[in-house]
């Protein structure tokens, strides 16, 4: 937390009526004619100005004397201070502690939760199970933060990162936030699924639905939660669906989430919640800037036909999929994928992010550790960190009524400069650590930052709930800013 260092401040002199002013000796003066009669009147006011000036100094070196003897006492009080102000200062330091690191809590739940979810998820792919929790990886999936973010907990205080936002305390009643560990997005994933060979292990059918009510139910055992009713802990749900049965019991908490897509105003908002980055599942290229080695002007590969916003896609397709120098493909999620991808983005100047079935994907995260350029074109997407990316710096975006004018979008491309492109990648290349969870200074110690911001607004939360009346659920009390209501600034404006 930064320390404000506040000048001293020096009284100012005078106060009563002003000091009479000097005549000014920088102008010349008009001539006046010699004469006899003139001369005594001259001699009488030389003697006049003498008598004034002499009267004039006194005043004037009485309080320059004042202001000497005024000077040499705030010196020699500033350093040599008095034992009943080092007293006075000792007090208030002793009442006002130096600002500290938020601290947050690791709730121990059941390993079902964590590690449990990954054992279910390997055994429903035919995949043997390490015995020892410490030798299980979680599986390649975008929305690994609930990982990379419980691994960093799960380390001893001592053994995390100096730069972090947030201490570990493995005291609750010392904690000003507590960490809720369940993997819901992989959970989500793993739904239903049976072991191979029926019954074998004695694994009974996985449950997502149930594991978020279990979830609940121990949550609702704990006084920590009961006391402010959620509001002070965090939980990660960055797949758009995960928790979705029961996303009402815990919206006072910190929602960690990759967009707003699913969610309603009265569940989440940017003054509550912490927007995450998608894991990237394209290795970071490691080239300098330049434009030799990208041949192609834009690149997409995804699936092409998409519900709700990403309707759009298909009519990019059309549009896009004959035009010189686009590279426009379908696919899905799979290792050739990920490696045609690879290619096709360090290969591009410009990685086209249109909305799916929600504002987000992961493909724009896989664009910016790639150098390409992102185009988006998703009215109502959220981004992470915005209080310390400038997006318009490394992206452009277009609103989607004009994406699908015909020839629009290359058209603006190919006028963007060479030196224009460069400056886009240099700055790309300046952030990307912030999408990059493996890195030691990357997404984990940002998303901490994010949700240390949140403390002093629940804290005042949970002060105005001690006085409020309790209000019935036909009027949730929100305060939010609504993505709904965000235009996007398109190329050119």
């Amino acid at each position: 937390m930064a320390v404000l260092h506040h000048p001293i401040p020096v009284p100012r002199r005078g106060g009563g009526a002003s000091e009479p002013t000097m005549p000014d000796r920088t102008k010349p003066g008009k001539p006046v004619p010699f004469s006899s009669s003139s001369s005594s009147s001259s001699s009488t006011l030389l003697r006049t100005l003498i008598m004034a000036r002499r009267s004039l100094l006194k005043p004037t070196l009485a309080t320059a004397l004042l202001s000497l003897l005024f000077l040499y006492a705030l010196i020699h009080t500033l350093l040599s201070p008095s034992p009943s102000l080092l007293s006075a200062s000792a007090s208030t330091s002793a009442v006002l502690p130096g600002p500290s690191a938020p601290k947050i809590y690791l709730y121990e739940l059941p390993a079902k939760f964590t590690y449990g979810v990954v054992r279910s998820y390997l055994r429903a792919r035919g995949s043997a199970a390490p015995d020892a929790d410490a030798d299980l990886h979680y599986p390649g999936h975008q929305h690994s933060a609930e990982w990379w973010l419980f691994s960093d907990l799960s380390r001893h205080p001592a053994d995390r990162s100096p730069a972090s936002s947030l201490q570990r305390t493995l005291n609750p009643d010392d904690a000003d936030l507590f960490y809720v560990p369940f993997f819901s997005s992989l959970s989500l994933v793993v739904n239903p699924i049976r072991p191979p060979g029926g019954d074998a292990g004695g694994s009974p059918e996985y449950s997502d639905e149930g594991m978020q009510e279990e979830l609940v139910q121990w949550l609702e055992g704990q006084k920590y939660w009961r006391r402010n009713r959620g509001r002070d802990h965090v939980i990660v749900c960055q797949d758009p669906n995960a928790l979705y049965r029961v996303i009402d019991q815990v919206r006072n908490a910190v929602l960690l989430v990759s967009d707003f897509g699913r969610l309603r105003v009265d569940q989440a908002s940017l003054i509550k919640d912490v927007i995450l980055p998608y894991s990237h599942r394209i290795d970071p290229y490691k080239g300098d800037v330049g434009v030799e080695q990208r041949h192609s002007l834009l690149f997409f590969m995804g699936n092409r036909y998409r519900k709700e916003g990403g309707k759009i896609r298909d009519t990019l397709f059309q549009i896009l999929e004959n035009e010189k120098d686009v590279i426009i493909k379908h696919g899905t999620q799979s290792r050739e994928s990920r490696r045609m991808a690879r290619q096709g983005m360090y290969s591009s100047k410009f990685c086209l992010h249109p909305a799916g079935d929600t504002p987000s994907a992961c493909r724009l995260f896989d664009a910016i550790v790639s150098l390409c350029i992102p185009v988006i074109v998703s009215d109502y997407i959220e981004l992470p960190f915005e209080d310390v990316i400038d997006y318009r710096k490394i992206s452009i975006f277009v609103d989607t009524s004009i994406a699908v004018k015909p020839r629009f979008l290359v058209s603006e491309l190919r006028k963007i400069s060479e030196e224009r492109i460069l400056q886009y990648q240099k700055e790309l290349k300046l952030v990307k650590r912030y999408f990059e969870y493996e890195d030691p200074n990357g997404t984990v110690n940002e998303a901490w930052r994010q949700v240390s911001l949140k403390v002093p607004l629940i804290k005042l939360m949970i002060n105005r709930d001690k006085r409020l009346v309790q209000r019935g659920q036909d009027n949730p009390d929100c305060s939010c800013i609504c993505s709904k209501q965000n235009v996007t600034a398109t190329v050119g404006r």
